[in-house]
């Protein structure tokens, strides 16, 4: 009986240990961000802090190695680390590294900040999508508005809001050191793992204490639709796909049996749809566009002498420039990509309706149709029935008159394989 009991024991000691031994681990996820902040890497940051918190795991390190990107997906990315209930660290890595730009608003939000040995933070002044300056009353708008929100953060999780406020409008940068000692980040890293050690036991407002004693490090991967996002979820590159996917489906509605124009049309058009989705988009804008294709359309079947064209063409200009909003200047469109697609687009539409009106307006030259009007001889005498040559042809034929023989005649109705037809010329009268 001793030693049952000794044996229940032992294995419950055991069952237990083993338990408790998968208990302490603690499941890191690592997020690697090496390029500008798009629309795609927001959804990427956004599915691995929704993963993260489904299992949940015990912390999640982003990597981040960014020159900067576009506002409205920095600003969802802050929205989602702000809103994360799993700790949310921001390393500035590997050496060489830099957070500038919209990088340094992630970073400002992490709830926990690191650098690298080697890299840098900071030139955080906005630009437009070009690269070029704002100016005019944009730019303070613009500038005020991400200082306001820079700082909120930054005080929000006991940062320096003075160097992050001159990092935006004096575009002024630091080193893994000056940060440290500007209170913009909260510790120095060589690597992942020291990282790890370092943040071992630190208690983070309102998510606990990080237990990290035996991490399991998970690095998340970006899947096939983050890497097709991540490539056209440019304004430009969007609204290139979108009028690509257009002048594709138009082609293929005017000229039935193309196929190829539709399909590449549908695949741009599909695309299009699926990089919207992520940007800002105004559906009057979209409304405008359609309403230009619609159109072009009627182009081709109402003799407007180019009215409609006309009413397509600035419905496709209007409907452009107000397809993307946003106040920063990098979510719309750029003019260098907005003026020649839209030129080329409309000499296009243009060009279609056009071929389409006039081949349906010339006379019919194949074909029983293309017979009506031509001029024929009569082989056989009508009385009023016989045969007329045509176009090197013999007819059967009837006239509402007898007609001789080697008279010229034109043909009125074809009826099947009869012609009607009248005398070319008056009959001479004596």
């Amino acid at each position: 009986m001793k030693a049952k009991i000794a044996s229940g024991i032992l294995m419950a000691v055991f069952f237990f240990g083993l338990t408790g031994a998968s208990g302490d681990t603690a499941e890191v996820y690592i997020i690697r961000v090496a390029d500008a902040i798009s629309p795609g890497t927001a959804e990427f940051i956004h599915h691995g802090i929704k993963t993260a918190e489904k299992l949940p795991a015990a912390c999640i390190i982003v990597e981040l190695d960014t020159p900067g990107g576009l506002a409205e997906s920095m600003r969802r990315i802050v929205q989602d680390i702000l809103a994360s209930t799993v700790p949310v660290v921001v390393y500035v890595a590997p050496g060489g590294a830099r957070a500038a730009s919209a990088g340094v608003m992630i970073t400002m939000a992490a709830d926990i900040a690191a650098m690298a040995p080697g890299t840098s933070i900071g030139a955080a002044h906005p630009v437009g999508a070009g690269g070029q300056e704002i100016g005019g009353t944009l730019s303070d708008k613009v500038l005020n508005d991400m200082v306001a929100q820079a700082k909120s953060v930054a005080e929000h999780r006991g940062r320096n809001p003075q160097w992050v406020e001159r990092a935006i409008r004096e575009s002024v940068s630091a080193t893994e050191t000056e940060a440290l000692k500007e209170n913009v980040i909260d510790l120095i890293a060589q690597d992942t793992d020291d990282l790890i050690r370092q943040i071992n036991g630190r208690t983070v407002a309102g998510k606990g204490t990080l237990r990290l004693d035996t991490p399991r490090k998970t690095v998340l991967e970006e899947d096939l639709r983050t890497k097709i996002l991540k490539t056209i979820s440019s304004p430009n590159i969007a609204y290139i796909l979108l009028m690509l996917g257009l002048a594709g489906l138009y082609f293929e509605f005017s000229h039935p049996g193309a196929v190829f124009p539709g399909v590449v049309g549908g695949i741009c058009l599909v695309l299009a749809f699926f990089a919207l989705q992520t940007l800002p988009v105004n559906y009057a804008g979209i409304i405008l566009i359609v309403l230009a294709i619609i159109f072009f359309i009627m182009e081709m079947k109402i003799a407007s002498y180019g009215l409609l064209s006309v009413a397509g063409i600035a419905c496709l200009l209007l409907g452009s420039l107000m397809l993307f909003e946003g106040e920063s200047s990098e979510s719309r469109l750029a003019w260098g990509v907005l003026a020649p697609t839209l030129i080329l687009i409309s000499g296009f539409f243009t060009a279609v309706a056009f071929l389409v009106f006039r081949s349906q307006a010339s006379r019919p030259v194949t074909g029983s149709a293309g017979l009506v009007g031509e001029i024929g001889v009569v082989q056989k005498t009508l009385a009023p029935r016989g045969k007329v040559l045509v176009h090197g042809e013999l007819w059967n034929a009837v006239a509402p008159m007898a007609i001789d023989e080697n008279v010229r005649v034109r043909v009125v109705k074809v009826t099947g394989l009869l012609l009607e037809v009248e005398p070319a010329e008056e009959p001479r009268r004596a």
